[in-house]
């Protein structure tokens, strides 16, 4: 039988997979998803995170924007507050959690950068600005199984850290 945080994990997991079917914009997905389900997070992060989308700004080069989104929630539960930042306090217990979603990233998908999860995924990468090579990686599956799932499997994963760790559910 299912616990509360299963249903609640599984919640969150589908719901980013469904957003980023719909919608894309992997960090928004992953956002979303855990703000809805957990209350955590808010619009002002999902907004700002839209641009990190597809490695940043679709250039693959980056982080996956899906681990940039898990990361982003936790950090805003446990890191540093502007307050904080600008009276010069170097409390980073921040580090301790988002390094475990990184690590159990790294686990699944082998790096953090985008085209790398490409490759994994499409044992390709993509220029994804380019409207031909675009139509190639939605016509191989991004957002049917490959990238929704990414985005479905790290806003589980940082939401089991906010949960479990974070205790973020009272």
């Amino acid at each position: 039988m299912e616990s509360k945080n299963d249903e609640l994990l599984e919640k969150v997991y589908q719901l980013s997979f469904k957003y980023e079917a719909e919608r894309g914009s992997c960090p928004q997905c992953v956002l979303a998803a855990i703000m809805e389900v957990l209350d955590v997070g808010d619009a002002a992060t999902i907004q700002a995170a839209d641009a990190l989308a597809g490695g940043t700004a679709l250039s693959t080069e980056g982080t996956c924007g899906a681990l940039v989104g898990g990361l982003l929630a936790i950090s805003s539960t446990v890191g540093r507050t502007y307050e904080d930042f600008s009276a010069g306090e170097h409390k980073r217990r921040v580090f301790m959690y988002s390094k475990k979603l990184y690590d159990r990233f790294i686990e699944e998908y082998g790096s953090p950068i985008c085209k790398d999860v490409h490759m994994k995924l499409f044992d390709r990468t993509f220029n994804l600005m380019d409207k031909d090579d675009y139509a190639e990686f939605e016509k191989m599956g991004a957002h049917v199984d490959k990238c929704t799932s990414v985005s479905g499997n790290t806003a589980r994963w940082a939401a089991e850290i906010l949960i479990d760790d974070l205790k973020v559910l009272k």
